[in-house]
């Protein structure tokens, strides 16, 4: 990995360290971020997790949750903790621009930052990367981290319970092509822990409000459109749709997924009305990628099958954007097997 040596030569005397992670944090954000969290307290250095925003009440089972910091919430704390900070941990963004305001305190600290992440296309700011496009979760990586500073020993049953959940999600339960040998082999290791993997699975996808389920029935039945033509389907939801649910955050998590499981369907999005700015979530199987067709025009980027991106227009004038750049991809979509 990047940079061991001289990582571990850092943290070989107590530090302040603070850890973030990206916007709306999901189950790998969030779980990398407190394993990570755990191993270093277990190591002596005082330690706290920051999140740009909230995340959804699915994740609040993990151990440590209580104690995370929303910046939004509280501004003033996490500017007192960013300035005090000897080490600042960045895991699954690659870019600062993914933290919002946030990024812009962590750029301006003089604290050294380190980068664990998976996405494509990393940012030039870290003092210490550990960064491999290839792995299936920033999860991963974290399990791989503590294995290489030489501290398997200290891979606690909490521990391995949100790096479970982290490659769990990121992989779409081990079916995405990014699932590995080496995910299987760090699934059973983690096994070994005590851990119960189908709580954990229960606990992140049979967890959902009534509100959420009828939500889904109304995306699905009334809000998907599909273009069997150029094997598109998507889901375009309003600002006042999500208020008629009562939508919280998360709810929104995993519907695109449903939009790229018809038959023949190789491109699936979901374009969401957040008021402040137009939200979307990009999925496709095989050659098709999604993650350049969100950089190219939509300000986002991700994954090469998994990606998003925004806009600040209107939600009209944005669907109407993306139905006409459609028929340029045709040859590609077509051409995916």
């Amino acid at each position: 990995m990047q940079d061991l040596n001289a990582f571990k030569q850092f943290l070989s005397e107590p530090r302040k360290i603070v850890i973030t992670t990206h916007h709306k944090p999901d189950a790998d954000a969030l779980g990398s971020s407190l394993a990570w969290h755990h191993y270093l307290v277990s190591k002596g250095h005082s330690s706290t997790v920051i999140t740009p925003t909230d995340y959804p009440d699915f994740l609040k089972w993990m151990e440590g949750e209580k104690d995370v910091v929303n910046f939004e919430e509280d501004a003033e704390l996490t500017q007192k903790l960013m300035e005090e900070a000897d080490l600042i941990c960045c895991l699954d963004f690659s870019a600062l621009n993914r933290i919002n305001e946030l990024g812009e305190i962590v750029r301006s600290t003089s604290a050294k930052k380190v980068l664990i992440d998976h996405h494509r296309n990393p940012e030039d700011f870290a003092d210490f990367s550990f960064w491999d496009v290839k792995r299936a979760a920033t999860a991963e990586l974290i399990y791989e981290l503590i294995v290489n500073l030489g501290d398997r020993e200290l891979l606690t049953k909490p521990i391995a319970a949100c790096i479970y959940a982290g490659m769990m999600t990121d992989t779409g339960s081990f079916r995405h092509p990014s699932t590995s040998a080496r995910v299987h082999e760090i699934a059973a290791e983690i096994l070994t822990l005590g851990v119960d993997t189908s709580e954990i699975h229960r606990l992140i996808y049979d967890a959902s409000s009534e509100d959420r389920i009828r939500f889904l029935g109304f995306a699905l039945s009334e809000k998907l459109n599909v273009n069997r033509k150029l094997r598109t389907a998507y889901i375009v939801i309003s600002a006042d749709e999500l208020k008629r649910f009562n939508s919280k955050t998360g709810d929104t998590e995993g519907l695109v997924n449903y939009a790229l499981s018809i038959e023949n369907v190789v491109f699936a999005a979901i374009i969401i009305d957040r008021k402040k700015a137009v939200k979307m979530s990009f999925r496709s199987v095989g050659t098709f990628s999604a993650a350049d067709f969100a950089s190219t025009h939509f300000n986002g980027g991700g994954h090469f099958n998994a990606a998003g991106g925004m806009t600040e227009w209107t939600l009209e004038e944005t669907v109407k954007h993306f139905e006409s750049l459609l028929p340029q991809y045709e040859e590609q979509l077509l051409a995916v097997k």
